[in-house]
This record gives C-alpha cells, sequence and structure tokens, in this order.
C-alpha cells in the first residue's frame, strides 16, 4: 500500500510517538490525517502546523461510544495507527494492586481490540488498507521491572496475528511494530540504549509500503529478537536479572 495520497488515523496523537507519525505522515503526502486524542484542546499546537490536512477527533480508545463515533467520523480512512498506550512500570506481585495491570490491559489490549472491530469494516469499503499496532518487545518477553507492561504487548501481540488473519480476505495488511526503549520523555530515567522515535515511525511506515508484517525498529529490539530464536531462556534470565534485588 502506498502512503501518498492516504487517509490515516492516529490515536494517541498529542505524545510520545504519536506527534512523529503526524509529522512523518505530513512528509509523505498523505491526504487527510484524524488526530485522535482524549482532549482535542491538546492538539491546537498541531493542528496549526496544517489545518486543512490535520483532524482532530475526540477519541478514548477504552470508551466504547467514542470509539463507534470515531468510525462513523472518519468512514475515509484506509491506515489506522494504533498507536495509544501506557506504560506504569509496575510488577506482577510487587505491584500494590491490580489497578495498574488492569489499566496497561484496558488500553494496550482492550483499546486496540476495539479499534481493530471498529475500523475493520471500514477499512474494506475503502480497498482493505492497512492497519499499524505500536507494540514492544517487551511483548515477546517480559521485563519484570515492567512486568504488567509486558503483559499488555504480549497480549497485543497475539491480537495482531488473530487480527491479520481474520482480515487477510479482505485485503488489510496488519503490521506489528516492535521497537525497545524508545527516546521519548516517557523515557527520560530509562538508562541507553534507546531507538530515536523518528526511526521507530520510519520502519513502522515503510513496512506499509513494503507489506512487512513484524518490525524490529533499532539495534536493541533487533537483537533482542535474534536472541529469541537463538537462546529465548537465556534472554529470559537475563531480562530477570535486571530487577534490583531487596537488600
Amino acid at each position: 500500500m502506498q502512503v501518498e495520497n492516504a487517509v490515516a488515523l492516529v490515536t494517541g496523537a498529542n505524545g510520545g510517538i504519536g506527534e512523529y507519525y503526524i509529522e512523518a505522515l505530513r512528509a509523505l503526502g498523505v491526504a487527510r490525517i484524524y488526530a485522535g486524542v482524549r482532549k482535542i484542546s491538546s492538539l491546537q499546537d498541531l493542528v496549526a502546523i496544517d489545518p486543512d490536512r490535520i483532524i482532530p477527533v475526540a477519541l478514548d480508545i477504552t470508551d466504547g461510544a467514542t470509539v463507534e463515533t470515531a468510525a462513523l467520523q472518519c468512514s475515509d480512512v484506509n491506515l489506522l495507527i494504533n498507536n495509544a498506550g501506557i506504560g506504569l512500570l509496575k510488577g506482577f506481585i510487587s505491584a500494590p494492586d491490580l489497578s495498574a495491570a488492569r489499566a496497561e490491559m484496558e488500553v494496550n489490549y482492550f483499546g486496540t481490540l476495539a479499534m481493530c472491530r471498529a475500523f475493520a469494516p471500514v477499512l474494506k469499503t475503502n480497498g482493505g488498507g492497512a492497519i499499524v499496532n505500536m507494540l514492544s518487545i517487551l511483548g515477546r518477553v517480559n521485563f519484570p521491572m515492567n512486568a504488567s507492561y509486558s503483559a499488555s504487548k504480549g497480549a497485543g501481540y497475539i491480537l495482531t496475528q488473530g487480527v491479520r488473519a481474520e482480515l487477510a480476505a479482505q485485503n488489510t495488511l496488519v503490521i506489528g511494530v516492535m521497537p525497545a526503549t524508545v527516546d521519548t520523555k516517557g523515557s527520560q530515567d530509562f538508562p541507553p540504549p534507546k531507538v530515536a522515535p523518528e526511526t521507530v515511525v520510519q520502519a513502522a511506515l515503510q513496512a506499509v509500503v513494503d507489506g512487512t508484517e513484524d518490525v524490529y525498529p533499532g539495534d536493541q529490539a533487533q537483537a533482542i529478537a535474534a536472541q529469541l530464536l537463538s537462546d529465548p531462556k537465556g534472554l529470559e534470565k537475563a531480562m530477570a536479572a535486571m530487577l534490583p534485588q531487596p537488600a
């Protein structure tokens, strides 16, 4: 699929990687970009850059009503970028309760699933198009310092495979993007290496053009993906060793 002249919807458009998606899509010549956010007021500066092409959309992917409304409002979309997500840095056992785990699953799994379900018929009507799901390499191996996030992204990984299978008949390309640590405000306290958000976005959009289903942007993600094939148990133990030990 060609990105030029496409009509795109980006969720989580006002933070993290979302703004980089908007910028890259503009540069590639998309016809229209729907920028989905919970609070439209947060998009004022971004929309001002190109008000003819950047259209703000009130969208909370955990709210079924706003998801369905967005599908009606954005009925010309042929490129859906499920970028919205959260990570709360909690373990499974060390977390004080299940609130973080539930919140991460609600956004990273159920919210993404709701978007795929709502926009599958839209994409079919518009020729098939593509879905880009922003996942994480931590959805392939658990990182105990961010354990419930890893689980939610693992659910997103399996979701992506299943949606890909179900939508193949309508010619919808479904892409999973699995970076490691991305250099955004949310990861400012994380140690390097980090992959530039521009690199992640470029790899994701190139995958749309090339028809690539699984994308591992950056050296760190590619190294982890390779170790998942060569020594998955060793990788699991290495991730576990990063967990701070009690005094």
